[in-house]
């Protein structure tokens, strides 16, 4: 693994754990002081933590030069198939698994679907777009390409 990507993962690990705090603890506040059943309080959850996430990535992991017209509906699309997988996962724990607090089924959830994240927003959300190859269309002896 070269340099930046090792430096990425680990910038990715400090902001994804943060809006995955951010995530778990509005999900444990919703449900203990708001009386808001788990997966309720998990899609208000993923509002919130959405946007800790995309500024942490777009400005410190990836360093984004792109425009936010391209990077935030990308990353947004990362973030909700992420969250559906995410609902997917919680609501089939909370319903195969129901011997364990739905707290824990949530902290399981959250880190499996992280690792799936990053691979899509480093190579999907956050790239930087390829700049086009400039052609002269003359080569070194003045000649066309043979086209």
């Amino acid at each position: 693994m070269s340099e930046m990507a090792a430096r990425q993962v680990l910038r990715f690990s400090v902001v994804g754990g943060s809006a995955a705090a951010v995530h778990y603890l509005s999900v444990i506040v919703l449900v203990s002081v708001g009386a808001i059943r788990p997966l309720y309080a998990n899609i208000l959850a993923f509002a919130v933590a959405f946007w800790v996430s995309y500024a942490g990535h777009r400005y410190f992991t990836f360093t984004a030069r792109e425009r936010h017209g391209r990077t935030l509906p990308r990353f947004f699309a990362v973030a909700l198939g992420s969250f559906l997988l995410n609902q997917l996962l919680f609501a089939s724990l909370l319903r195969y698994c129901a011997f364990l607090p739905y707290y824990v089924s949530l902290a399981i959830v959250l880190v499996a679907v992280a690792a799936l994240t990053f691979v899509v927003s480093r190579r999907w959300a956050f790239a930087t777009s390829p700049v086009p190859a400039t052609r002269t269309g003359v080569s070194g002896n003045g000649q066309g390409h043979g086209r």
